[in-house]
């Protein structure tokens, strides 16, 4: 696999970098845009639009650009360097992949034209209390007209989305997904509130809420949803991969910087050693995610399935390594919401969280060593 970026994807990351790095250069320039809602800078938003990154993952004949994962990657990765809090990953990757994957033409042309153009917020209505990281809806149901009943909790960006993509139990079993806009949104239950790391989420009620059926009417769509579930695990892995590593590099300036008995702490053999230790971490994570980031280019859901198990895996440790190592070689000053390595670290926590932690990922991949063969150490015959 070749990893280096070609001219078009380089200039591709060159640009969002000067977008969002110049959006967000000063960190004290992400707080006042998350302190009120919506949580995140319309304007910046907007831009993005007109730069295409909007629409990067939908094809042309939809309003969109037709990119490949790499490239979408790319944006996310920068997304996480500056911790840019605008719901490119949950508006455009998941509830916009949802839409690509099931809608109809006339659907995909409507919301992703105007997703893309940056008229309209998508979000994913999906998880429910009591119920968390499945592609199945549990006590979301729908009638046969289509009307919704039930809570969704911990939907990002709910509350500002125009419209909701809305996952709920069919009558006859299985998960449907519905679209919940206009009007019937105007009278859904939205109380919307921050999050541990400076995003927002929505807690959603229906009550007998009229929608309408994405795609095919009554038509089961648990295998699609867990295929963006996987595809968004990659590219949450590559916005904590930007984060890990503006975390490396802020640690090392810092101990190249701070002084203590009248050296430098990079002086300290063993906060050096430190240091190293989470560059190894990162560089690891660089390595999975990327290859992962390729697997979905090739397309196979239950090859992706897997690349985003192992990629969550690696994400999940290093994320919290990089993340309280971060913490401790910067000293107390870390401790504090006023300084961003703590609120780096919180991010790197709810993208660990937001698909599912290390232990989901590693059922996942524990569940399918039933499909290889199990040699046994004692077998002579078998090993030799």
């Amino acid at each position: 696999m070749d990893f280096t970026y070609d001219d078009e994807q380089t200039a591709l990351r060159d640009a969002v970098r000067g977008l969002v790095g110049k959006a967000y250069a000063d960190y004290e320039q992400r707080r006042r845009a998350t302190k009120e809602d919506p949580g995140f800078d319309e304007k910046l938003w907007t831009q993005m639009a007109e730069m295409g990154l909007l629409g990067l993952p939908f094809s042309e004949d939809d309003g969109g650009v037709g990119a490949g994962p790499v490239e979408i990657g790319i944006v996310c990765r920068e997304l996480g360097r500056v911790l840019a809090p605008e719901p490119y990953l949950s508006s455009v990757v998941l509830a916009g992949g949802l839409v690509s994957a099931v809608g109809t033409p006339e659907q995909r042309q409507e919301l992703l034209g105007a997703l893309s153009g940056g008229e309209s917020v998508l979000a994913f209505a999906h998880d429910e209390p009591g119920h968390r990281w499945s592609a199945e809806a549990h006590d979301v149901t729908a009638d046969a007209s289509g009307a919704l009943t039930g809570t969704k909790d911990g939907v990002l960006h709910g509350a500002r989305a125009d419209v909701l993509v809305v996952s709920a139990v069919l009558p006859d079993g299985g998960t449907g997904l519905f679209l919940v806009t206009g009007d019937a949104l105007a009278s859904v239950e939205r109380s919307g509130y921050p999050t541990f790391d400076g995003g927002r989420a929505a807690r959603i009620t229906f009550d007998a809420t009229a929608a309408t059926p994405l795609g095919a009417a009554a038509a089961d769509v648990t295998t699609s949803i867990a295929t963006v579930q996987d595809i968004t695990r990659i590219m949450a892995a590559n916005e904590a991969l930007g984060a890990m590593q503006t975390q490396l590099r802020a640690t090392t300036e810092y101990l190249k910087s701070r002084k203590q008995f009248g050296v430098t702490l990079n002086t300290f053999q063993a906060l050096t050693f430190r240091a190293a230790d989470m560059y190894t971490s990162v560089e690891l994570t660089h390595s999975m995610v990327d290859w992962a980031t390729m697997v979905v280019a090739a397309g196979d859901p239950a090859q992706v399935a897997d690349a985003a198990a192992r990629a969550g895996l690696q994400v999940s440790r290093a994320g919290r390594h990089v993340g309280q190592e971060a913490i401790q070689l910067h000293g107390g000053i870390a401790m504090t919401a006023e300084y961003n390595v703590g609120t780096f670290t919180a991010h790197l926590t709810a993208l660990d969280h937001l698909l599912g932690d290390a232990g989901h990922h590693l059922r996942a991949l524990d569940a399918r060593l039933g499909d290889h063969g199990v040699i046994d150490p004692l077998d002579r015959a078998a090993t030799a």
